[in-house]
């Protein structure tokens, strides 16, 4: 009796698997898989009626019996090789998605940089000597006798417009660094650093084995924009009054390391991370380079970026510590 509802239950799971594969004939493009699976299961139920009936007492010839073995093995094992290749076909199709959302992201940030280029050439060839005409203008009528209260009125004018081509070339720098283009990336980095030390109370330490060594644009313009990135969050957000950052080159790849002693944030919660961190994951991600970062309340922050070079494979922050070991 326990044998004879092991077979119906047997004979039941193999219904369901049946409808299941029914369903799926249409949803995929590899129908034959499910096809052949459906007759696979079909056949193991007939089998399994067919075994009830022989408890039940009815004779079945054991050749029909071997029939319908030979037919089940056949089905699933095509059936298996057909649901391999369904399986390499989803892989090449997800990375070929990889690989159009890299180059449309790459396509996205070099637009955004164009647009800054323009913007900030227009600033700074257009408007720039505007104020600059302005400001011999008012220097001419300096040099005339005044009264006190009309020469106090064009030193606070002249005053304004020093001001206003000082933000000019600050907005202007800031949209597409002068430093970064003319003299590459450590060069550049260290330009914002300096900037960054000036207008806020905070130690900054940068220590770069690069010189006037020069990387594809993309690569110079994306982790430069990641660097002040991170140091814009942890003077802004986490309030840090060190910060410590390495950026070093070897043959294959490019890395960089950065800590602050900020306040920490727990990674796992998306409210904490914000759209910053956000960005410089895609943008990383959009050089093919790898993106790691740790922290948590009360303990700053680290990150580690790796960004591959003339072939190299970006490494992990604790695979680059064993090779410097050895």
């Amino acid at each position: 009796m326990f044998i004879q509802i092991l077979l119906f239950l047997a004979i039941l799971v193999q219904t369901i698997a049946t409808v299941y594969a029914l369903k799926l004939v249409r949803a995929t493009k590899y129908n034959s898989i499910w096809i052949l699976f459906i007759i696979g299961f079909s056949v193991l139920s007939v089998e399994r009626i067919i075994q009830l009936l022989v408890f039940a007492g009815h004779p079945i010839p054991r050749f029909f019996m071997a029939d319908i073995g030979f037919v089940v093995s056949i089905c699933l094992s095509i059936g298996v090789m057909y649901a391999h290749k369904l399986f390499k076909y989803i892989d090449r199709l997800n990375h070929q998605r990889q690989l159009w959302n890299r180059r449309m992201l790459t396509a996205t940030l070099r637009t955004e940089e164009k647009a800054r280029s323009t913007f900030s050439k227009e600033l700074h060839d257009g408007l720039g000597p505007l104020l600059s005409s302005a400001k011999m203008s008012l220097s001419a009528l300096q040099s005339e006798e005044q009264d006190p209260a009309r020469r106090e009125m064009l030193s606070n004018t002249t005053y304004l417009i020093n001001e206003a081509i000082r933000s000019i070339r600050e907005i202007s720098n800031n949209l597409s660094p002068h430093v970064l283009q003319d003299f590459g990336l450590a060069r550049g980095v260290q330009n914002f650093i300096d900037k960054s030390v000036s207008m806020h109370n905070v130690k900054i330490l940068f220590k770069t084995n690069l010189g006037r060594e020069r990387f594809e644009t993309d690569i110079e313009v994306i982790l430069y924009r990641v660097i002040c990135e991170l140091i814009n969050n942890s003077l802004k957000h986490a309030s840090a009054s060190l910060i410590e950052l390495q950026l070093t080159a070897s043959p294959t790849a490019l890395q960089l390391d950065y800590r602050d002693d900020g306040r920490g944030f727990n990674p796992v919660v998306a409210s904490e991370c914000g759209m910053g961190l956000s960005n410089i994951s895609s943008r990383i991600g959009s050089l093919g380079g790898l993106y790691e970062l740790h922290s948590q309340p009360g303990a700053g922050m680290q990150a580690h970026i790796c960004i591959a070079l003339a072939g190299g494979e970006p490494t992990p922050k604790s695979d680059h510590k064993k090779n410097k070991k050895r």
